[in-house]
């Protein structure tokens, strides 16, 4: 803050005054639009401007093939993961049509093998069958002559 000198009315209505002039004659004195230093920074700004709208268009289009090339890559991604799957798919069919054809000849092998031991099964048993007829067969001839 500044000090009190003692300075009377008129005096700080003159410093006011005098304060306003030249803040006038500064914005009066000031170069105008015909200026050739004026139209040189004019000049420059609308260069950068022009600068800027050329990077932000660059930049734009840098973004944009970067998003192409990323789309690219997701569809190759996706089109890779489809096949990995169609592949996968595959051998898991093959897999299940393999072990089914194991299945039904292990199920055919273990019917022949059954069969096959019914068909003993039958012949021991036919042959015992035979076996106690000739005993009996004999026993009656036997029997036969003794009479």
């Amino acid at each position: 803050m500044r000090s009190f000198n003692g300075s009377r009315f008129q005096d700080r209505q003159t410093a006011a005054a005098d304060a306003r002039k030249a803040l006038i004659e500064k914005f009066q004195n000031r170069p105008g639009d015909d200026d050739p230093a004026v139209q040189a920074r004019a000049a420059e700004r609308q260069a950068i401007v022009e600068a800027r709208k050329v990077r932000e268009a660059e930049k734009a289009e840098r973004r944009a093939k970067e998003e192409a090339e990323r789309a690219a890559q997701r569809a190759r991604d996706e089109a890779a993961r489809l096949a990995r799957e169609a592949e996968e798919a595959r051998l898991r069919e093959e897999e299940r049509v393999r072990m089914e054809a194991e299945e039904a000849k292990k199920r055919e092998e273990d019917a022949q093998l059954k069969a096959m031991l019914e068909a003993e099964k039958k012949a021991e048993r036919d042959a015992r069958y035979a076996a106690r007829k000739a005993r009996k067969a004999e026993r009656r001839t036997m029997l036969e002559r003794m009479w």
